[in-house]
């Protein structure tokens, strides 16, 4: 078992306790982070005189072989080794001798796994705000093709208002939108580098942090060293983040999964995204947004355990800290598959527009309109709304919409009604006439378009 600590110990670890204890099954996964901050600390240590400019050049290209040879395939990773920290300096010295001995100089494992942990979490936020550029570029391009298509807007699953397909999708880009905000809000607070903190108390070596730092591409070093190794903190924020991103694509997935069903018929999901059934054979099931739904919990999960973990741990670095990695690895996985799938699935989409608008005109959702109608013709609003809701019950009784109502009928209930209700009613005047800014209005919709377009083009 290669460990780095032993000279206190006279005694072998039980086996038992040492897997219990041990992380590179996990840690590994950072083999690449640790290489590069290990570098960093070689040219800071050589810039300061702690290690000549040949040890430091030797020990470079010691790591650097490592990295390819892993990277490559040629060079296994096993448990043989506590962590990766253990496996890099010990594959390093069975390379290149004593010089790799001085690798850790002026350096703890607690700096150095904070430091990994940084910058693999670092590296992951700026995959997972590709995923989601890429999902919001879909959604802009559904939003770009759909101004004027029609469809009922919901209140408690209720039809509610006519809007069109842009304006409900634009809901779901705001959303998204803001998710690439906490990414970046994450990124830039973590953006300080723990490395030269050392066990808790800094060390006696004359580092040059800031130098570290600038090599590893943070904003500055940490400014207490008992903070540096015991911060864990932008790990809880992006798990609330990526809870934040997966609750948006939950929701997102549940209404797809409605729209996909034979009552709504709004959408045709792609056979890519679809799977049947082992015995009914008309089935066409919504897979993937059902999975997207169900990881959301395991998502969740990822956040109250580390919470959890962190409640009662006193300063400064204390084992428990080990569990970060596991449960972020996970999410950060299993977020990035839900966005890729996502966004191949609503990317991939038919939209039944005819559908939409049949469903708008048969649920009502311009009887508010109608109620403005009468409004606007001198009724008071709370007679408007009695007498609107009569015509309901009408419609109802003989099973159509308001446009199919003959102004006989509209009369009958109030005399007020002229032949211009029916334009009033429509879906296209009940949209149109609706332009404020965040309205579904075209020539609102289409300023928000284009604004999301220069969104997406400078960020």
């Amino acid at each position: 078992m290669a460990q780095l600590w032993g000279g206190r110990f006279t005694k072998e670890t039980d086996k038992l306790v040492y897997n219990f204890n041990a992380s590179i099954s996990f840690d590994q996964k950072f083999y690449e982070q640790d290489i590069r901050g290990s570098k960093a600390h070689v040219a800071m240590l050589a810039k300061q005189g702690i290690l000549t400019q040949e040890e430091m050049e030797e020990i470079t290209r010691g790591l650097d072989g490592i990295l390819k040879d892993v990277s490559e395939g040629r060079l296994e990773i096993t448990s043989e080794y506590e962590d990766i920290h253990s496996f890099v300096e010990a594959t390093l010295i069975d390379r290149i001798g004593d010089a790799g001995k001085k690798l850790h100089t002026g350096r703890s494992r607690n700096d150095q796994v904070a430091l990994d942990m940084k910058l693999y979490v670092r590296d992951e936020i700026d995959e997972l705000d590709r995923e989601v550029k890429k999902l919001l570029q879909a959604l802009e391009n559904i939003m770009e093709l759909h101004v004027n298509t029609y469809m009922p807007g919901f209140t408690h699953l209720q039809k509610a208002q006519p809007v069109t397909l842009a304006h409900h999708i634009g809901a779901y880009f705001e959303m998204f939108r803001r998710d690439r905000g906490r990414l970046s809000d994450i990124r830039e607070r973590m953006n300080t580098c723990p490395l030269g903190a050392g066990a808790l108390a800094g060390t006696t070596y004359p580092l040059d942090r800031a130098y570290t730092a600038q090599l590893l591409g943070f904003n500055e070093p940490t400014r207490n060293s008992m903070d540096s190794v015991s911060d864990r903190d932008y790990v809880i924020e992006l798990l609330s983040a990526l809870s934040t991103i997966m609750m948006h694509l939950s929701r997102f997935s549940e209404e797809i999964i409605l729209w996909n069903s034979n009552e709504y018929r709004f959408v045709e999901i792609d056979d890519a995204y679809s799977t049947g059934s082992s015995i009914m054979p008309q089935k066409k099931n919504p897979d993937i947004a059902e999975l997207v739904r169900g990881k959301t919990g395991r998502v969740y999960g990822a956040l109250m355990s580390i919470l959890t973990t962190m409640k009662g741990i006193p300063l400064a670095y204390n084992k428990d800290m080990q569990e970060d990695k596991e449960l972020t690895f996970d999410a950060i996985d299993t977020v990035k598959g839900c966005l890729a799938l996502f966004t191949g699935m609503v990317s991939t989409m038919q939209f039944h527009e005819k559908n939409m608008d049949a469903s708008a005109r048969n649920g009502f959702t311009n009887a508010t309109d109608a109620a403005d109608y009468l409004v606007n013709h001198g009724v008071p609003f709370r007679d408007a709304h009695g007498i609107v809701g009569r015509l309901v019950l009408t419609c109802i009784d003989k099973g159509i919409s308001l446009d199919e109502l003959s102004l006989e009928e509209y009369k009958a209930i109030s005399p007020v009604f002229e032949e211009d209700i029916y334009d009033a009613i429509s879906m296209r005047t009940c949209v149109e006439k609706r332009m404020t800014l965040g309205a579904p209005g075209p020539e609102v919709m289409e300023q928000v378009i284009a604004m999301n377009r220069e969104y997406l083009e400078k960020n």
